[in-house]
């Protein structure tokens, strides 16, 4: 599909070194952090908007479909590429913390965690934290809305996007938003790219919202020998007038690979949770959510410091924990009502009994984004029981009152699902975006509810 000649052309506008086409590389890009996988025919990685925008006209020229990557660590398979070429914008990883405009400008291939530490170097704060935010890329959050554990309180990516520079599939390069702090002029399109998946335009610089960083912090964390009894516990804090910073539920199946360590006899549930704030504010929170935690908890146990870290770093490191264990984890994301949350993991218990496939489920229960983690071995377990959970998974939250995503986005594996869930009026509307921005429909082509081609 992609020619010699094109090959060349590309060359001239990023450097040879930038190309690649050999098939040994095209594997390392063939797939994101899902089950997923595509076989791109070259991979660019451009340096610089400029750049971009030339690949994108040559990409259009010769109507080659073109899927942007960050760091491949999507769960939903939206930087899986089909045939055409995947556009990695990992070089382009500029980074700088505006102190009195309370704004960074990040490019699209600079590293969350270190966006997080700069931040933080300035005393200031950048709020949402994916679980693998030591290697995503800043442009790669933006594509999903990214969240993490602060979205209760501080919200997701969404809240902190002020303006983004991003090149649309014919090349032309689009500014949108800027630095300051309100804006009302004209549509929002800043937010509209933001969750759109690479297939409205790709994403090379964003001007993001910065806030003062926390005077304080501290956690809890509770053990509870049942998990309805967490999730109540969940409401129960919220309802004491408690705006915590992160509650992070985990079930037995997902501290299995920690339960040696931690507990001789696992708990079915535990909750983390975070206050962060002035120092007195968060000393007489912490005190609050103990007691709470202690009318059903079996264990509660206050943390701050080493301490504290330590445990998030339990919780940080489940997913990859649960791939040590089992041959193959798919790692769901879905969003609930907060008051649905039990009657979730209660639908999500039984769909595991019913598939016999074993399912952990964690997450940020304070605004009921939960991780459904499907775990098995391939040897034992046939691929029509793994469909019926995840079918079973989509179904118990739409039923809920919930949605497909919280924050990992749509991309391949969830499209088949997308219209059951929004409704064939909003694919309406939004199959009219895609063709405003993207009529042959060459960006990210097969994601969301899209199956390629030109958009009718």
């Amino acid at each position: 599909m992609i020619s010699a000649a094109f090959t060349e052309k590309l060359a001239a506008v990023v450097g040879p070194k930038w190309v690649l086409t050999d098939p040994a590389e095209l594997a390392c890009y063939a797939r994101d952090a899902s089950v997923a996988s595509g076989h791109p025919a070259a991979v660019v990685l451009p340096g610089s908007t400029s750049e971009v925008s030339a690949v994108l006209r040559l990409a259009a020229e010769a109507g080659i479909p073109v899927t942007p990557r960050g760091a491949g660590t999507g769960l939903a398979g939206g930087a899986v590429p089909g045939e055409g070429m995947v556009l990695a914008l990992t070089r382009i990883r500029q980074l700088a913390v505006h102190k009195q405009d309370l704004v960074a400008v990040a490019g699209a291939g600079a590293i969350t965690a270190d966006l997080h530490t700069a931040a933080e170097t300035d005393g200031l704060f950048y709020p949402p934290d994916p679980s693998s935010a030591s290697v995503c890329t800043i442009g790669g959050n933006i594509a999903t809305n990214a969240g993490g554990p602060h979205g209760f309180k501080y919200g997701v990516t969404r809240d902190y996007l002020l303006g983004l520079e991003v090149v649309l599939a014919d090349g032309t390069v689009l500014q949108t938003g800027g630095r300051t702090l309100k804006n009302s002029t004209g549509y929002s399109l800043t937010q509209l790219l933001c969750g759109s998946e690479g297939t409205l335009g790709v994403i090379t610089q964003a001007v993001l919202r910065l806030i003062p960083r926390p005077e304080d912090r501290a956690g809890v964390l509770a053990a509870f020998d049942d998990a309805g009894a967490a999730a109540q516990a969940v409401l129960d804090i919220i309802a004491a007038g408690i705006s915590p910073g992160a509650i992070e539920l985990m079930d037995r199946t997902a501290l299995e690979p920690a339960a040696e360590s931690l507990w001789p006899h696992p708990p079915a549930a535990v909750l983390l949770v975070e206050v962060d704030g002035p120092g007195e504010v968060v000393q007489r929170h912490a005190g609050k959510i103990e007691d709470i935690c202690g009318r059903s908890a079996d264990k509660t146990q206050r943390a701050a410091g080493a301490d504290y870290e330590e445990f998030h770093r339990l919780r940080r490191s489940i997913s990859g924990s649960l791939t040590r264990l089992y041959p193959v984890k798919i790692g769901e994301d879905v969003a609930v009502p907060v008051g649905r949350v039990t009657d979730f993991i209660e639908k999500v218990t039984g769909i595991s009994k019913d598939t016999c496939v074993r399912i952990a489920v964690f997450g940020h229960a304070a605004d009921g984004n939960l991780h459904p983690n499907i775990l098995f071995d391939p040897r034992d377990t046939d691929e029509r029981q793994v469909k019926a959970a995840m079918d079973g998974i989509f179904q118990a939250a739409l039923k809920c009152g919930g949605t497909l995503s919280g924050e990992h986005g749509i991309g391949m594996l969830k499209a088949p699902y997308f219209e059951t869930a929004v409704g064939s009026e909003a694919v309406a509307v939004m199959r009219g975006i895609k063709k405003a921005f993207d009529p042959r429909g060459l960006l990210n082509p097969g994601k969301i509810w899209l199956t390629g081609g030109e958009v009718k």
